[in-house]
């Protein structure tokens, strides 16, 4: 009777034991870089700088051993430089924010992990004004898109691993709602995000 009582007590420590095994969750953060190409449309050609200095933090949970969900946040600045004219040059610092989640399938290779994603990212263009803007009467700029991309990872313990990826992010180049439309290309670029990180699972 005492043995039973025992096992009865201990079933839901066996089953919340397991359940932890099973949930599969990582945070990652990692140094990115944004590589706007040049886009020209409606009259406007848009040269934009690189942006360097970035940080994107993700966050994974794993539904089965191949697919997780993923989201995302990204930060990083670069000048829009607009040409509307010959001689109409507008310069905009501005501030360049990543909201994203997508859909990660992983393939597995002893400690190596490559893996593809495609999703959703809204990406906001907040203006800086400081000498490196040219340009006022600006406001944010909120553009609905898509991101894609594949990367690898390299586990290191069963904790942590080193991920790297070239992600892409495909959105509508920002026209800072300036008016009678002089940064408005209306098309869409592809933004290349390569990335070098840590994440942690637990």
């Amino acid at each position: 009777m005492k043995k039973s009582l025992l096992l009865l007590l201990l079933l839901p420590l066996v089953g919340a034991s397991c359940f932890a095994q099973e949930s599969r969750q990582d945070i990652s953060i990692s140094d990115s870089a944004i590589i706007p190409p040049f886009a020209a449309g409606n009259g406007v050609q848009l040269h934009a700088t690189v942006g360097m200095y970035g940080m994107l933090v993700s966050y994974r949970y794993d539904l089965t051993p191949h697919g997780a969900l993923e989201l995302n946040y990204q930060y990083n600045q670069n000048v829009q430089h607009f040409t509307a004219g010959p001689g109409i040059n507008y310069h905009i610092h501005d501030r360049i924010e990543e909201v994203s989640g997508a859909y990660v399938y992983s393939f597995n290779y002893k400690n190596f992990n490559p893996f593809i994603e495609a999703g959703v990212a809204g990406v906001l263009f907040s203006p800086i004004d400081d000498a490196k803007t040219n340009t006022f009467g600006v406001s944010r700029n909120t553009g609905i898109g898509a991101l894609y991309g594949a990367g690898i990872a390299y586990e290191i313990s069963p904790s942590f691993d080193i991920r790297a990826e070239f992600r892409n992010i495909l959105v509508k180049t920002p026209t800072f709602d300036y008016p009678a439309n002089s940064l408005r290309t209306n098309v869409y670029y592809n933004i290349y995000d390569p990335t070098v990180g840590i994440a942690y699972h637990f």
